[in-house]
């Protein structure tokens, strides 16, 4: 707490030195120089990083702003950005001195022509589409150029609603039970048929519908949201996670940290005009569902037996609010999976809380052996509670329950663990080693911190394996890695983890202000992690022992996917000794590494990991139904080769831990998530891998296992 005060103080006295003063009224234009003041400020002073605001920083901001604000690339055209163009190296300047000349050119401008497509697309949604002719679209709009004239926007638009009519009319064509009034099978219906066109004029209506409904929507977008992307650019420029939270973000964000929401229980974001998911919320209800994963595109949301509404290019902040809702209500997701397939799923609201996310274990017996398999969704800890429940003690008390039934061995699973707290993970690292360093973390400009176990107790002293995947982040790396740094676990996983090693603190603007209004907040970069042997977390996560293939593994996923990411790199090392009662350590992993080279299951996941990434490449969409019809069927009819790979089944049965028995008999809900969780682990190539690890290894025969 000392030293988060060393660094907020001097901030703290130069902004109230700077914005102290008290208003009764306000203007937006006054009200935004407060905020580039402050922004301003408390990142030059208090981010992990020194930046310049030089003009290589005003090169950042304005490419930022601008691909924020269109990043379809639909509205602005060549000549707009002609005219910005003199301002990419004078933003900087106008930052420092609070000029707001390039915020206001660009998103006056932007308004214009917002208002200019509200009046063509109905134009071109009027008009009968040709499906015949041999027309794409290219939807990578990255590599895409702005339009050389209005003209040339103009027919960009007109595709862009042709690929949302055709979507449609697939979708419609598509479903082998539906029919016209007069009875005619909708999947018989020729391009060409009378039937054919109505359902074209039905799909263009409907197309227009949604537009109709978005530009509603975005109406009622104010000056702060606009701002808000302005300085959300200026923070990124420091680094990814650094962001700005206008009011109304920043009350959501305190919502989310109450632990109790109503949803579907999983965390979106936003991507070239596409709501992505990036994670599950292990227990709640799209992780029970056990069809949304990682990675789908949503690309409409009905609400039960409504009409689904678009929500391609809608900002992220409208669009959780069509997807999440109250306990007991039905979503219908309408998906684009990584496999390119288009699916509809139902999803029955819930209440998602912080007690789903709690340690849970299953025991496994296997060649004459017990194991120990416990999940850990989170690092979670309740800073308002000394007593509360915290992941290190409740890691503590299940290994302790699972001693009394002589495990020989403990596989814990951070897949999908997205982080959490420091002294949780620091604590929870502790009960496998006697004592020494865990973590290393710096501020700038100041000399590491190591976190270190002091206590030279250990918990479990037996066979340890620990299992990562991409998506396991922050404190599961930092365990990781420290597991993987005393050489106490096996660490099984794909090619690397996340590789997120900064910390952010959250920051309410107005502590610093005597604004009459509400500023919102600042979520900014502090702190850098870095692992007990010097090297950092960050980029480069942590590289398993043993790699195991995932559908994942060609694609861009973690922190080096982000835009202006921190460096990788590394400090002095710190003073630990290696856990040496392992007898076969290096046998183990090499043993486990031709197992996985020659299992067929694996090497399916493997090729079909190849599969995906060539479809996530393909960014041309057919516009000619017949040849847009015939792609999306053989994707499909391919990948039918992969079928296999839900198929599989370990034949091991996992069952609770005896104490759990006597809670599941007087909890029929706790019941059922534990037949699915033990439904999925038996289904699971991952878990099965870690138990043949954990089966193999050994411990030298001096050590006396700590089992009872």
């Amino acid at each position: 707490m000392r030293r988060n005060l060393k660094f907020l103080l001097p901030i703290l006295i130069v902004v109230l030195t700077l914005v102290s003063f008290n208003h009764n009224r306000a203007t937006p234009n006054e009200k935004d120089k407060v905020l580039v003041s402050l922004l301003k400020y408390v990142l030059s002073n208090g981010h992990y990083v020194e930046q310049d605001i030089n003009d290589e920083f005003s090169e950042v901001v304005y490419s930022s702003f601008i691909e924020s604000l269109d990043s379809g690339k639909r509205y602005f055209i060549q000549s707009d950005l002609d005219e910005f163009s003199k301002y990419k190296t004078l933003v900087d300047d106008q930052i420092l001195t609070e000029d707001m000349t390039f915020f206001n050119l660009v998103y006056t401008r932007f308004m214009e022509r917002v208002d200019e497509a509200k009046t063509f697309y109905p134009e071109i949604l009027n008009q009968p589409y040709d499906f015949t002719t041999d027309e794409t679209l290219n939807v990578d709009y990255d590599t895409n150029s702005y339009a050389a004239s209005e003209n040339e926007l103009y027919d960009n638009w007109r595709k862009q609603l042709k690929f949302s009519t055709l979507s449609r009319i697939h979708d419609k064509l598509s479903d082998k039970d539906a029919e016209t009034e007069d009875g005619v099978k909708l999947t018989s219906i020729q391009l060409n048929d009378a039937d054919f066109k109505t359902i074209e004029k039905e799909a263009r209506k409907k197309t227009k519908e949604n537009y109709d409904e978005f530009y509603d929507r975005m109406s009622d977008f104010d000056h702060t949201d606009w701002f808000s992307t302005y300085l959300n650019s200026i923070t990124g420029a420091f680094d990814p996670h650094t962001s700005y939270f206008p009011p109304r973000t920043k009350k959501q964000f305190d919502e989310t940290l109450s632990g109790r929401l109503e949803g579907i229980g999983a965390r979106l974001y936003e991507k070239n005009d596409y709501i992505h998911v990036s994670e599950l919320i292990s227990g709640g209800p799209a992780w029970r569902a056990g069809e949304l994963e990682a990675e789908d595109i949503i690309l409409k949301v009905a609400q039960g037996d409504e009409e689904p509404l678009d929500i391609v290019g809608m900002r992220l902040s409208k669009a959780i609010e069509f997807i999440k809702g109250k306990k007991g209500t039905e979503v219908r997701l309408t998906l684009k999976k990584i496999d390119g397939s288009i699916e509809t799923i139902s999803i029955i609201r819930d209440v998602v809380e912080i007690a789903e996310t709690f340690v849970k274990s299953s025991i496994i017996e296997k060649d004459n052996k017990k194991y120990g398999v416990i999940n850990l969704p989170a690092f979670y800890i309740d800073y308002n509670d000394r007593n509360g429940r915290n992941c290190a003690k409740d890691m503590a008390k299940e290994i302790e329950r699972l001693k009394t039934e002589n495990i020989d061995g403990i596989l814990i699973d951070l897949r999908n663990n997205g982080g959490g707290s420091l002294p949780a993970v620091v604590e929870m690292a502790g009960l496998f080693i006697e004592d020494g360093p865990i973590v290393q973390v710096k501020y700038k400009n100041d000399e590491p911190i190591v976190h270190k176990d002091r206590s030279k107790s250990i918990l479990w002293n037996g066979p340890l394996v620990v299992l990562t995947n991409e998506f396991s982040a922050s404190a599961s790396e930092i365990f990781a890695a420290a597991m993987q740094d005393y050489n106490r676990a096996v660490i099984l996983g794909s090619k690397q983890t996340y590789g997120k090693g900064t910390v952010q603190l959250v920051m309410d603007l107005n502590r610093y202000s005597k604004y009459p209004e509400d500023l919102g907040g600042l979520n900014m970069t502090t702190q850098k992690f870095y692992r007990i042997n010097g090297g950092s977390t960050q980029l480069e996560g942590v590289k398993p022992d043993v790699i195991l293939p995932s559908r994942y593994t060609y694609m861009e996923i973690g922190e080096k996917d982000y835009d202006n990411p921190l460096p990788w790199d590394q400090i002095k090392k710190a003073t630990y000794d290696k856990w040496g009662f392992y007898s076969n350590f290096d046998e183990v992993v090499h043993n486990s590494i031709n197992r996985i080279n020659d299992n067929s299951q694996f090497l399916l996941i493997d090729e079909n990991a190849k599969w995906l990434k060539e479809g996530q490449d393909d960014n041309t969409i057919y516009l000619n139904y017949d040849k847009y019809k015939y792609d999306l069927d053989s994707r499909s009819e391919e990948g039918k080769r992969f079928k296999k790979l839900s198929e599989y089944n370990t034949d091991l049965t996992f069952q609770s831990p005896q104490y759990e028995t006597a809670l599941i008999e007087n909890d029929s809900i706790l019941g059922q998530k534990r037949v699915a969780w033990h439904r999925n682990l038996s289904k699971d190539i991952y878990i099965e891998e870690g138990l043949n690890v954990l089966d193999e290894l050994k411990i030298k025969k001096e050590v006396e296992l700590v089992k009872n």
